[in-house]
């Protein structure tokens, strides 16, 4: 007797038998998970949704309904990816070659995009390949990326540009109120400075370097 598989894969689903699939996860209507895949545990994949040959999804993540993953795509635990979303692979996208004979997988390299921990991708949005999209960032609805976002940085637009920061709720943090460059979420009250290394915003206790005028986080939020 054949044991039920820990996840869910509804009728019409195309999942490789190569792919991993995480206990918890559920592959929806018509989603494509190709060969070597591997889907973390308690992930969604959206109705129509593509998970390219070999990407990589951490815990937690969810791709809705016709996003696009193209390998070798590598998404972190937590993100989340919009509707629609089409994450590119290819520097000099080309049908064919000079000779206008047809492009063969040995034609050309993949080149993928990095999702790291906790960021979404809002929907319809571009994301266009090499590039990183930092922790916790967000990409607005409809924007195509085409540099590295950092941590924690919302961008829009086409292409797309920092308009504000966001905290690990989502919502864009506000100036702190004693003057130095750290940054408040209004919603959990957490404080954010700047970080040297990535270009983007660290969660105040977790940020390898703070300004002594910094005041202490959990004071803060009193």
């Amino acid at each position: 007797m054949n044991e039920k598989p820990p996840y869910r894969v509804a009728a019409g689903a195309d999942v490789a038998e190569s792919a991993s699939i995480g206990a918890g996860s559920s592959i929806w209507h018509l989603a494509q998970v190709r060969e070597d895949a591997r889907i973390g545990e308690d992930c969604v994949i959206g109705r129509g949704a593509y998970i390219g040959s070999g990407v990589r999804l951490g815990a937690g993540c969810k791709v809705q309904n016709y996003a696009l993953v193209y390998e070798p795509a590598s998404l972190a635990e937590g993100v989340f990816i919009g509707p629609a979303v089409v994450l590119t692979n290819d520097h000099f996208p080309r049908a064919v070659n000079p000779d206008l004979s047809p492009k063969s997988v040995h034609d050309w390299e993949p080149v993928g995009v990095t999702i790291e921990q906790g960021a979404s991708i809002g929907a319809r949005a571009v994301c266009v390949a090499p590039l990183r999209i930092g922790a916790w960032s967000l990409v607005a609805a409809g924007a195509t990326v085409t540099k590295d976002v950092p941590p924690h940085a919302l961008v829009a637009g086409v292409p797309a540009r920092r308009i504000a920061w966001v905290g690990r709720a989502g919502e864009p943090l506000e100036p702190a109120s004693d003057g130095t460059d750290s940054w408040v979420c209004p919603t959990t009250g957490e404080w954010y400075v700047p970080d040297e290394t990535t270009g983007g915003l660290a969660l105040a206790q977790d940020a390898t370097t703070t300004s002594p005028d910094s005041p202490d986080p959990e004071e803060a939020a009193r």
